[in-house]
């Protein structure tokens, strides 16, 4: 059996050169598997035209042109995608699963602002409405006096499009913000009776709404 020893690798000019080979290879081997790693954790960013393109499918067409939109640039961070008025669009988020997007009227802009605010800060759901609530009842957090739109388009991943950004076989959730209302007030219920009929959440708060779809 023939026996080297590390300190004799040295001497050999072409086993040497085999185990400085092999170390490169191995080197390389391991980049490649954390690189293909970090790629499969790491969200994919799409175009931002192709962001926008998506984020504004809830809209009627009419509504499209003049809507402000956020997305995500490379960083992962939430940004302004376009500038515009009336309505609010926000881009799927890449790092959750299934595609979902939303729109909804500039008046509700202060109350979901806020909600990214404290987020960003590491604030859970609870303690997002904790302290939105008593930003409400302080007047600190102004909530729109009218009823107010939002609309919700979402699906599956297998059915979304990325080098269109169009969205097969999604469905859609409508939201009527009305702060305060009450099943009283409203007539409407608490629950639905039967899927896509109308019914209020959150009656009597600052987040109450009707909700409205899915259909099925």
């Amino acid at each position: 059996m023939l026996c080297i020893s590390i300190e004799n690798l040295a001497d050999d000019p072409y086993i040497y050169a085999n185990h400085h080979l092999m170390k490169k290879f191995l080197s390389l081997y391991v980049l490649m598997f954390l690189g293909a790693a970090a790629a499969q954790q790491s969200p994919q960013i799409l175009p931002a035209e192709i962001q926008i393109y998506t984020a504004l499918l809830p809209l009627p067409e009419t509504e499209r042109a003049v809507a402000k939109v956020y997305g995500y640039d490379r960083s992962g961070s939430l940004v302004v995608l376009r500038e515009g008025s009336h309505m609010v669009c926000i881009s799927d988020d890449p790092v959750k699963e299934g595609i979902s997007v939303a729109c909804y009227s500039e008046a509700l802009e202060p109350f979901m602002a806020r909600g990214r605010q404290l987020t960003a800060t590491g604030k859970n759901a609870q303690e997002k409405e904790e302290i939105r609530a008593s930003e409400v009842v302080s007047g600190k957090l102004k909530m729109p006096e009218a009823p107010s739109m939002m609309y919700v388009y979402y699906g599956k991943d297998e059915n979304y499009d990325k080098e269109t950004g169009k969205l097969e076989n999604g469905k859609f959730r409508y939201v009527v913000y009305t702060p305060f209302a009450t099943t009283e007030s409203t007539g409407l219920p608490d629950k639905p009776h039967a899927p896509g009929m109308p019914w209020l959440m959150d009656p009597g708060t600052h987040r109450a709404h009707i909700m409205i779809g899915p259909f099925d």
